[in-house]
C-alpha cells in the first residue's frame, strides 16, 4: 500500500535512487583528514542541483587533505530566511573494500569494515530530499550545506571552520542514532582533564629506597575520585593512561587523561575542581610533583522548544507520518560548535546503530525517512515563514 504524505516534496523522494547514492557514498573512503575523494563526489554532484561550491582552509590547521564544503543554493525565493543542513564526510575508520549487505530491511557491511552510515546516510538524504523538493516544483527558500571534515577525531573540522563564509544562521544535523523523529534539543559541555604526576624512578634492585612510584600515586588518586555517573546531568571518566620505561624501573612519572560532561557548566567546573584537588591532595602526601591542564573541547546548547527550529521540525514530521519526540543527550556533536559560534541548530535522529563497529548498521525505514524529512523540513520552513 503506497502511503501518502501531506508534504509534496517527501512524496517524491525516490528510495531506490536514495538507497543506491547511500551506497555509493559509503563506498568512498574518507576517514577523518582524508576526504579528499568524498570531497570530490560531492563537488560533482551538487552543481548539478544548483549548488554553488566552496571549500574553507581548515585542513591546514591539522594536516588534512581538504578543508569544510559549504554549498549554497539561492531557492526560489529568496526572501525566506536561509536554512543549513550540516553534517560530517569522514567515517572513523576506513570503509574501503566495502560490500555491503542488505537483509530485512537492514543495510549492513558484510564483518570485514564499517557501514560508514555515520554519517553517509544524512548526506545522501541531504541530496535526494533537495532533489525531491526540486521534482516537486514547490517554492523554496535559500538552502545551504555544511559539511565538515574531521569530525570523528574532536569535532576538529566544526573548531577550524571559516564561519565568515556560511550565510544561512540556523539549520540541523542528522547525526544521532535515535530514529528518525528523534528532536535533540540539549547537549553538554565538555572538558578534558590531564595529569602528570612526577615521583622519582629507581631500579628495583639497586637504589629501590630513592625511588617514589608515580603509578602508585596515580591509583591512590583515582580511587579517591567520583567517577562514573556523578549525577543525571554529569559524567566523568579517565581514559589514558601513560608511563614507565621497564620492568625494572620504578617509574618515576606517569600521564593520565579523562573528561567530563555535563549539562551544566557549574556542574562542569565543579567536577574538574573535585578531581584536580584529589590528586593535589595525593601528590603533596607522597611528596611527589603534579601537573594538571584543561583543555575545553565544546561549550553546550540549549535550544528552547518554541524556536522557529524546533516548531519547523515538529510540523514536518507530522507531514511524513513520524512520530517527533525531544530529548537531550551527552554525546557531543558538531551541533555544539555551530551552536558556539553563532549557528543556531539542533540535532535530529538518522537512525544508524552500533557505530564506529564493523557490526554498524541502518534501517532502510530510517535512511528513506531521513530523505523525506529533509524534504519535509525545506517545504514546512518556507510555509512557516510566509505565513
Amino acid at each position: 500500500m503506497t502511503v501518502k504524505f501531506i508534504s509534496k516534496a517527501a512524496s517524491k523522494v525516490n528510495e531506490e535512487r536514495l538507497l543506491n547514492l547511500f551506497l555509493d557514498l559509503a563506498k568512498v573512503n574518507g576517514p577523518s583528514g582524508k576526504e579528499q575523494l568524498v570531497a570530490d563526489y560531492l563537488l560533482e554532484e551538487l552543481p548539478k542541483l544548483g549548488f554553488s561550491v566552496t571549500f574553507d582552509e581548515a585542513y591546514k590547521k591539522f594536516n588534512g587533505e581538504v578543508g569544510n564544503l559549504i554549498a549554497w543554493h539561492e531557492g526560489s525565493d529568496n526572501s525566506i530566511p536561509p536554512l543549513f543542513f550540516s553534517t560530517h564526510m569522514d567515517t572513523v575508520l576506513p570503509t574501503e573494500n566495502l560490500n555491503p549487505i542488505i537483509k530485512n530491511g537492514i543495510i549492513s557491511s558484510d564483518g570485514t569494515t564499517i557501514l560508514g552510515a555515520d554519517d553517509r546516510a544524512a548526506l545522501a538524504s541531504y541530496i535526494e530530499g533537495f532533489r525531491a523538493v526540486i521534482e516537486s516544483g514547490i517554492p523554496h527558500g535559500p538552502i545551504e550545506f555544511i559539511l565538515t571534515v574531521n569530525e570523528q577525531a574532536g569535532l576538529v573540522g566544526a573548531k577550524y571552520l571559516d564561519y565568515t563564509i556560511p550565510k544561512s544562521k540556523a539549520g540541523y544535523i542528522f547525526d544521532s542514532s535515535g530514529d528518525v523523529g528523534q528532536v535533540i534539543l540539549q547537549g553538554p559541555y565538555s572538558s578534558r582533564i590531564w595529569f602528570t604526576v612526577h615521583g622519582n624512578s629507581a631500579h628495583i634492585a639497586l637504589n629501590s629506597e630513592v625511588g617514589n612510584n608515580a603509578f602508585l600515586i596515580a591509583a591512590e588518586g583515582l580511587l579517591k575520585m567520583k567517577l562514573g555517573e556523578i549525577d543525571n546531568e554529569t559524567v566523568a571518566n579517565i581514559g589514558i593512561i601513560k608511563g614507565g620505561e621497564l620492568t625494572s624501573i620504578i617509574p618515576g612519572s606517569v600521564i593520565f587523561g579523562g573528561e567530563v560532561r555535563s549539562f551544566s557548566q557549574e556542574k562542569l567546573n565543579r567536577q574538574l575542581d573535585h578531581m584536580k584537588g584529589i590528586m593535589e591532595e595525593v601528590a603533596n602526601k607522597n611528596n611527589a610533583r603534579l601537573d594538571v591542564k584543561i583543555e575545553e573541547k565544546y561549550l553546550g546548547f540549549n535550544v528552547s522548544e518554541d524556536n522557529k527550529l524546533v516548531i519547523n521540525v515538529k510540523e514536518a514530521t507530522k507531514n511524513i507520518n513520524v512520530s517527533h519526540y525531544v530529548t537531550k543527550t551527552l554525546g557531543g556533536a558538531d551541533t555544539n560548535i555551530l551552536n558556539e559560534n553563532g549557528l543556531t541548530c539542533i540535532t535530529l535522529g538518522n537512525g544508524f546503530q552500533n557505530i564506529h563497529t564493523f557490526n554498524e548498521y541502518i534501517s532502510i525505514e530510517n535512511l528513506n525517512n531521513t530523505g523525506r524529512l529533509t524534504a519535509s523540513l525545506i517545504e514546512q520552513w518556507y510555509e512557516n515563514h510566509k505565513q
